[in-house]
């Protein structure tokens, strides 16, 4: 099946592993050999409530039997009326809220990024090094994450990137706390000196980066960054793409800092991997003209009654007490692995969003680059189907409603595999 797929898919798609599905359900993932892994990736995050779970299938089955699709530029439906509601009821920002939808995470931030600079007339972007925010060339030119990404492909926006605040990596050689947020200090420098802030529409920032690696920003980032962005005008657009709907423990992951963006946006795992996205902002920033933004599938019926049904499986199980219980056991467990084995250099995550940082080296922290794909690869052999991002970083990313009795027996399998590449490495050198 992997041969003659290989035949017609675009060489650009890249494969974790050599993978081929069959069936999914809950946690479980079963390939056409037979084989079942834990799924420790939720299909790159979007599967949060699981896979086949029998609520999104009879919900999205009730929509089908009475409409698939009608456009809303021409009728309203009751199914994205009803997610509307429900989606302006827990987005963190304290005033009333427009809701634009369309069929991914990128589109979203396509989306969000028009309003801003409609909104504010600004023609610049501010963005971070290390950000991922989608495939298409708008998104892309936001994006600082890999030069393969961008390679050939011209920017069509103005963007200036900054550094994250990538503690374990400071780009200003700081050490946290002792830093007085140097990261701040600097964009502060650029608008006074490279950047006429009157020209910024938004900077745009993802509250964990984790296509980047996982990194968490400090306590006090967010409320620092927003006191910067009011003082000198400009929007604060949050993709949370990839951190939304109870991944790191609360709804939106930018709640865990208590700060209120202008724009938010959503992708896949909105609809638990049906195509949709959302674009959330303050009523007072989606004030654009009739036609001056729209989508013709954007908003599917089907799409939007298996989101609202996700919103109403993770309040009706718990799902986001049991990631800050699970996630908080995963971390635990990690560290205490990086206490047995230098090679892990770092370990850090929210919720059930959650990496460990590979290194060859301890000291100089050089990124273990070929040791954290063959932990990916002895991880899938055992049956455990982990995620990377970052250079070097391997994630755990289990559904939400993942059970203490799976991560011990998933947790097992990655110790397994980091102890074989922590040996194989030493018998080398």
């Amino acid at each position: 099946m992997i041969e003659q797929d290989e035949v017609f898919s675009s060489p650009s798609i890249s494969h974790l592993y050599p993978l081929a599905i069959d069936s999914a359900a809950g946690c479980i993932v079963r390939d056409v050999d037979g084989n079942e892994f834990i799924d420790f990736n939720s299909s790159l995050g979007t599967a949060n409530v699981g896979h086949s779970h029998p609520k999104i299938l009879e919900a999205a089955k009730q929509q089908m039997d009475r409409f698939t699709q009608y456009s809303a530029g021409v009728s309203r439906s009751e199914a994205a009326l009803s997610l509307s509601k429900a989606l302006s009821a827990i987005a963190p920002m304290r005033s009333d809220k427009k809701i634009l939808y369309s069929n991914s995470g990128t589109e979203a931030v396509e989306a969000g990024l028009k309003a801003a600079m409609w909104h504010t007339r600004g023609n610049r972007i501010l963005a971070f090094l290390g950000a991922y925010h989608g495939s298409t060339l708008g998104a892309l030119s936001l994006a600082a994450a890999k030069t393969v990404q961008k390679r050939r492909f011209p920017a069509l926006l103005t963007v200036d990137h900054i550094p994250y605040p990538y503690c374990y990596r400071c780009a200003f050689g700081q050490s946290y706390p002792n830093c007085s947020y140097r990261c701040i200090d600097y964009i502060e420098e650029l608008l006074k000196k490279k950047i006429p802030p009157e020209e910024v529409a938004a900077i745009v920032f993802e509250p964990i980066q984790e296509r980047g690696g996982c990194i968490v920003p400090p306590p006090e980032y967010f409320s620092r960054l927003k006191k910067l962005a009011e003082r000198h005008g400009f929007l604060l657009m949050d993709d949370e793409v990839q951190t939304s709907l109870g991944r790191a423990g609360r709804w939106f992951a930018i709640e865990d800092w208590d700060m209120s963006p202008d724009i938010l946006c959503v992708g896949e795992s909105l609809a638990s991997g049906l195509p949709l996205g959302a674009t959330i902002a303050a009523r007072r920033v989606m004030d654009w003209e009739p036609d001056s933004h729209a989508s013709t599938l954007g908003g599917n019926p089907v799409a939007c009654a298996a989101a609202f049904a996700v919103i109403d499986i993770i309040r009706s199980e718990h799902l986001l007490e049991n990631a800050v219980r699970q996630g908080n056991y995963v971390l635990k467990r990690l560290q205490e692995l990086a206490g047995k084995y230098p090679m892990i250099g770092d370990v850090r995550g929210k919720g059930l969003l959650v990496g460990f940082e590979v290194v060859k080296d301890a000291e100089t922290r050089e990124p273990g680059v070929a040791e954290a794909r063959e932990i990916m690869r002895k991880c899938f052999r055992r049956g455990v189907l982990p995620g990377l991002c970052g250079s070097s970083v391997v994630q755990i990313v289990p559904p939400l409603s993942v059970t203490r009795e799976l991560l011990d027996a998933g947790l097992e399998v990655v110790e397994c595999a980091i102890s074989e590449v922590a040996a194989e490495r030493q018998s080398v050198s």
